[in-house]
């Protein structure tokens, strides 16, 4: 190769050089408007109420650019998403995981939030799979985290825009786990265990006293301590039932 074909070459070498230097810059620009033209996307499904094909696409968001501009917002709606389709499995892992990297965002108040919201439905869901029934004698975790997401809205972020809903859900969520406390004790009464009796509702009495259970436990314990023949446990139960409650048939 003679110098003239040695300068061409080395030119072109650096012409190329020169090219690649600015291909990252063109790819972060590429990539960062594909996000924002899927994510967008996603937001009209979401509007739209395609919570199953917009969760597709946030997670394919989420996965592939965890970090940038719209990442946390992905999040965001993704657990959004997760709730509405009853994903709740996948939902709270979504929530613990933003909860866990992002403990002080601005929308922390709202991931409580759905957290509340994503432990009761996982917890109706799970009553609808014992036939549409009601009950009140299974596992009541999720009613259990649900009630502590929803009181860490109101006394961290009273000020919240959710702090007046997640009030509301407080006291229904007690008043369950105060019936579910209450049918346990019914199951040991009918079994003649009137110590386990007793002391369920004596649970709910101390612990539960502002649900509307509060009557039913005061007759569950004077029944078991009259079983038990305990009188002075008796007359002082008696007692607190009469004063409350005059009306109530065990006391007349």
């Amino acid at each position: 190769m003679n110098l003239k074909q040695t300068i061409i070459a080395s030119s072109l070498a650096l012409s190329v050089l020169a090219g690649c230097s600015s291909a990252p810059d063109e790819i972060v620009v590429a990539e960062q408007s594909a996000v924002e033209s899927q994510y967008l996307e996603a937001k009209d499904l979401l509007i739209q109420g395609n919570y199953v094909r917009a969760a597709e696409i946030l997670s394919a968001l989420d996965a592939s650019f965890p970090f940038g501009p719209y990442s946390h917002q992905i999040q965001l709606d993704l657990i959004y998403a997760y709730y509405k389709t009853d994903d709740t499995a996948q939902a709270l892992a979504s929530i613990d995981r933003f909860l866990k990297l992002n403990p002080t965002h601005t929308d922390i108040d709202y991931v409580y939030y759905m957290r509340g919201l994503t432990n009761l439905k996982s917890a109706s869901n799970a009553l609808q799979e014992m036939v549409g029934i009601e009950r009140f004698d299974r596992d009541i975790t999720e009613h259990r985290e649900a009630f502590n997401d929803f009181n860490t809205v109101v006394s961290q972020y009273p000020d919240s825009e959710y702090a007046t809903d997640s009030r509301q859900r407080m006291i229904f969520t007690k008043n369950f786990i105060a019936k579910s406390e209450l049918a346990v004790a019914e199951y040991y009464m009918r079994r003649s265990a009137y110590v386990a009796a007793a002391n369920r509702a004596k649970y709910v009495l101390e612990n539960l006293g502002d649900t509307d259970q509060v009557e039913k436990a005061l007759e569950m314990m004077l029944i078991s301590y009259e079983q038990l023949e305990l009188t002075g446990l008796y007359d002082n139960t008696y007692q607190v039932l009469k004063l409350n409650y005059p009306n109530n048939p065990l006391v007349n």
